[in-house]
């Protein structure tokens, strides 16, 4: 029978706690902070051009950047965003919960509250400023409206409009 198959290399086990850490996000308590203090500077945050979509489009309860409104709406669909908005409706732990759990004082059971996910950026910025991938309609070139403009021949360069067909 063959072996199973090795997750790592025998010389890359150096480099597991890298590839661990590498996609690593915030900590729960770090998102109710977040939630708590600076939840609106975070959904109106400025342009910036290293993070995706400019940091227009981030999700507060994942800490995470996407390209554009309709990768964030489809986000707010998926399991780990699911998952997340339920870890965030217990209060995290707090220094004060440990020293109960250690025997200092009486436990004192975690507070549940009901989280939603964020308003969407076209229903929380209406008004407010303009998205980076919006076009002010005064800025588009006016329309030029074709069916007055004649036509022209372009074997003789006649307008095709003063042509007169014979009556058959």
């Amino acid at each position: 029978m063959p072996y199973a198959r090795k997750k790592m290399h025998s010389g890359d086990t150096h480099l597991r706690r890298r590839w661990r850490l590498r996609s690593r996000k915030k900590d729960l308590d770090e998102i109710d902070d977040d939630l708590k203090t600076n939840s609106e500077q975070l959904l109106n945050q400025d342009v910036d051009l290293d993070k995706p979509g400019f940091a227009q489009y981030y999700c507060i309860h994942c800490a995470t950047y996407y390209i554009n409104e309709r990768a964030l709406q489809d986000h707010f669909r998926t399991k780990v965003h699911k998952r997340r908005l339920k870890a965030l409706e217990i209060e995290p732990y707090t220094v004060e919960d440990s020293l109960r759990a250690a025997g200092q004082g009486s436990f004192a059971q975690p507070l549940k509250r009901k989280t939603e996910t964020q308003p969407s950026k076209r229903e929380y910025t209406e008004g407010k400023r303009i998205k980076v991938d919006e076009v002010i309609e005064e800025e588009k070139p006016a329309k030029q409206n074709l069916s007055k403009v004649p036509k022209y021949d372009g074997q003789y360069g006649k307008i095709l409009g003063d042509l007169k067909t014979p009556a058959s």
